[in-house]
């Protein structure tokens, strides 16, 4: 029990450290117009014009925020170092809010040959083959929370939702369970897939396209 106790702080804090270091490094390439990598055949949907709005008036409402803020305390507090370190907190929370942004912008969902690959900036990350497809279907839904992930069980099975402003707008079913990696862990097998994409008919689509091309080679 003493071991669990210890090591759940440590794993805390290298979740914390990874998630900042992977928010400045969406930051950084963001700025330098540096995204990733997609190979010829693949194609990237993004997922950030649903929060877009909201994001984009909490960065403007910050971007307004320090200066004000720093005026009252210029004003109010006579300790320099009171000042110069909300300024310093001011500013970190503008490029955090920024690198959030860039980080939904620079990670889409992506199709290619291999599978769909599913993302949510870069804590979720992974592929659904689509050899374990059966079918994809545009649909929307609206969830009770913003929780990125979230887990339904019924009596037709288990449910993975990857949530986007408490939306989903594509729905993956399964030919049978499977496994997925997540930040605390693999998943529990689950039977269908919910993401949300802004254009949904053109990744159900593009996903049509390739399990037909799947189906074609398992068939020959």
């Amino acid at each position: 029990m003493t071991v669990r106790k210890q090591s759940r702080p440590v794993e805390l804090l290298r979740r914390a450290v990874a998630y900042e270091l992977g928010m400045w490094r969406s930051l950084y390439r963001w700025l330098l117009r540096r995204p990733l990598a997609l190979a010829p055949e693949a194609e990237a949907f993004s997922y950030v014009g649903v929060v877009k709005p909201i994001l984009g008036a909490f960065i403007a409402l910050s971007a307004i925020e320090i200066p004000i803020f720093d005026l009252i305390l210029r004003h109010t507090v006579p300790w320099q170092s009171v000042r110069h370190t909300a300024l310093a907190l001011g500013i970190w929370g503008l490029l955090w809010m920024i690198g959030l942004f860039a980080s939904l912008r620079i990670h889409p969902h992506v199709a290619d040959a291999a599978g769909l690959r599913v993302r949510n900036g870069f804590t979720v990350d992974f592929l659904v083959p689509w050899t374990a497809v059966a079918r994809v279907d545009a649909r929307y839904r609206s969830l009770p929370s913003s929780r990125t992930i979230r887990v339904e069980s019924d009596e037709a099975g288990t449910v993975l939702n990857v949530v986007t402003g408490s939306q989903t707008s594509v729905d993956v079913v399964l030919r049978e369970p499977l496994s997925v990696p997540l930040p605390k862990g693999p998943s529990e097998p689950v039977t269908e897939i919910r993401l949300y994409a802004d254009d949904p008919a053109a990744l159900v689509a593009r996903a049509r396209q390739h399990l037909a091309l799947s189906y074609r080679g398992s068939d020959s």
